[in-house]
């Protein structure tokens, strides 16, 4: 059974092909050139005209001139050339994890420098997408588990068709429903494809708006909600139900996982002296905070504090969606936590949107 052509393989022979007859070419090129200038200088100065100094004795001091220059080009250019191309090769193969040496005295080493964070970004986008499999095929599971035991448990008679069992076989479908829905807006969001309805408001309305809605809970909780807007004349042009949709998933996440007697306000105040962003949100709490490991993580889909994945009521996409929202109005968020102080997310708008 004859082995298959390796097209990688072959590209490589051709390359070093066409890289040596190019060396080849350019050494004939330039022994004859050099050696015939030589000769018409020392004919023209010593009036000797000896045909074999062209031939023979030019050519001899010429290679070995050409040799010493051939080897370093190829030090210096060749050999890390063909590094960086065997390791394009391994990319386009699949091989994420190959890298290129890095010396700093390389005139490449800038290249290849970029090169390297190139594939780091490709296998950290590729590990991503294996793990949001993975995630997606964990959280669709166990309410799926949940639906079929009940509906098969009722059929053989094992439950009775109580309203409590229709009950939850209800609550599993409305968090299937949430989870699609989450990964819809997520993926519209993150293709710039989500639409945006901006509308000019006032951002004390929204802050106020905001606290309504969450004074209930954060009394039953005995938490203290504060909220305060330094500059309520502030107008903000932005699609107020997804901006709001933001504040009350980071204030909603702040509420629990603060404890009883805890704090979590929510402030906002006008940026000076950045050109980009002229306003800034901030929800703080003061709950457990977030290990300095974790904080780079955060962003990412179904990330959760809870390892163990125990707490069902939300889709784990809720910050990757807060993220994405607030890159579609061209801002930024970021998150400051401190382990047993309490943590605070950072958001930062132009306000004419």
């Amino acid at each position: 059974m004859s082995t298959p052509p390796n097209p990688s393989r072959q590209r490589r022979i051709t390359r070093a092909l066409g890289i040596s007859l190019t060396f080849i070419l350019s050494a004939f090129i330039f022994v004859g050139g050099t050696a015939a200038l030589l000769y018409w200088l020392f004919s023209q100065y010593t009036g000797v005209r000896n045909i074999w100094l062209l031939f023979c004795g030019a050519p001899v001091v010429l290679m070995v001139i050409l040799f010493t220059i051939v080897i370093n080009l190829y030090l210096r250019f060749g050999r890390p050339l063909e590094e960086l191309f065997n390791a394009i090769d391994a990319v386009e193969e699949g091989n994420l994890s190959v890298r290129v040496t890095e010396n700093k005295s390389d005139m490449f080493s800038d290249l290849f420098k970029r090169f390297n964070k190139m594939v780091s970004e490709m296998e950290r986008a590729e590990q991503q997408r294996r793990n949001l499999t993975a995630d997606i095929a964990h959280e669709l599971r166990t309410p799926l588990h949940v639906i079929q035991g009940n509906l098969e448990g009722l059929l053989d008679g094992v439950y009775q068709p109580t309203v409590e069992h229709i009950h939850i076989t209800l609550d599993e479908t409305r968090l299937l429903s949430r989870l699609v829905n989450d990964l819809q807006t997520l993926s519209l969001a993150e293709t710039g494809q989500l639409p945006l309805h901006p509308t000019r408001f006032l951002l004390a309305e929204l802050i106020d708006d905001l606290a309504s809605s969450f004074s209930s809970q954060a009394a039953a909780l005995g938490i203290d909600l504060q909220t305060k807007v330094s500059h309520p004349n502030i107008e903000l042009t932005a699609d107020y139900d997804r901006l709001n949709q933001v504040l009350s998933n980071l204030t909603s996440n702040a509420l629990r996982h603060t404890p009883k007697g805890g704090e979590v306000s929510v402030r906002t105040e006008p940026i000076q002296g950045n050109p980009g962003y002229s306003l800034q949100i901030s929800i703080s709490d003061t709950g457990a905070g977030i290990p300095a490991e974790d904080l780079p993580f955060i962003f990412d889909r179904f990330w959760r504090g809870d390892k163990s994945r125990r707490e069902r009521t939300h889709s784990g996409l809720g910050l990757a969606i807060a993220k994405q929202l607030i890159h579609a109005h061209s801002g930024r968020i970021d998150v400051q936590s401190e382990l047993g102080k309490g943590t605070t997310f950072i958001i930062q708008l132009p306000v004419n949107g």
